[in-house]
């Protein structure tokens, strides 16, 4: 017999006696994500060095949020500070 065919052996008589085996499943909520107030957008095209992309995807992923938002906040901050 083939390794298929083992496992198959007995298997309808497997069905009928053993315990049937229910799942648990912790059903969460979606988090909603805050939609900031819309504003139109355009899209900028960069060069940056791999060394700063990196740093900016570490970044985003530590702050959980996505490196379009990350970038779009540190350029306000770079911007409102005035340095």
């Amino acid at each position: 017999m083939t390794k298929y065919q083992d496992k198959l052996s007995g298997f309808a008589e497997r069905l009928k006696t053993e315990e049937i085996k229910t799942p648990i499943q912790e059903v969460k909520p979606v988090e909603r994500i805050q939609q900031k107030p819309s504003e139109p957008e355009v899209q900028l095209n960069i060069w940056i060095p791999k060394s700063l992309m990196k740093k900016i995807k570490q970044k985003s992923l530590d702050k959980d949020i996505s490196i379009k938002d990350f970038v779009t906040e540190s350029i306000a901050f770079y911007l409102r500070e005035g340095t």
